[in-house]
């Protein structure tokens, strides 16, 4: 069993490094900007990869429609790359734990500040 996870995760990662290059050679739709792939998750049977996005432009929705009518191109070149069996379907998802990293940094700045507040208060008695 462990040998399995640790070649869905080899695999994952070659993955996740070819599809980088691609993306970024490969692509030329203009409307596709900077893309990041920042993890790609294979299923145990490698037949799905879902591989996880982030982009710079604020057209996110744009990108990812046209990495989705492109993952047939990608796959079959990442086919060219690969020496494995058959290549995952790929399926594109927008990364949301940047963002949601950033909300909840702003989160826990927001509520030091405010405990920081509160204890700086000559109103507020030390004594409990």
């Amino acid at each position: 069993m462990p040998k399995d996870f640790s070649r869905t995760r080899r695999i994952g990662l070659q993955i996740q490094r070819d599809l980088a290059d691609l993306i970024r050679s490969s692509i030329k739709d203009p409307r596709v900007g900077m893309v990041s792939v920042n993890a790609v998750k294979v299923s145990a049977d490698l037949s799905h990869a879902k591989v996880y996005i982030t982009t710079l432009s604020d057209e996110r929705d744009v990108t990812l429609e046209i990495l989705k009518k492109a993952a047939g191109f990608l796959r079959h070149e990442l086919a060219q790359l690969m020496s494995i069996r058959t290549v995952p379907q790929l399926h594109f998802l927008y990364d949301t734990s940047i963002e949601e990293g950033a909300r909840l940094t702003s989160l826990i700045e927001e509520a030091v500040s405010s405990d920081k507040h509160h204890s700086d208060d000559p109103s507020s008695s030390g004594n409990d």
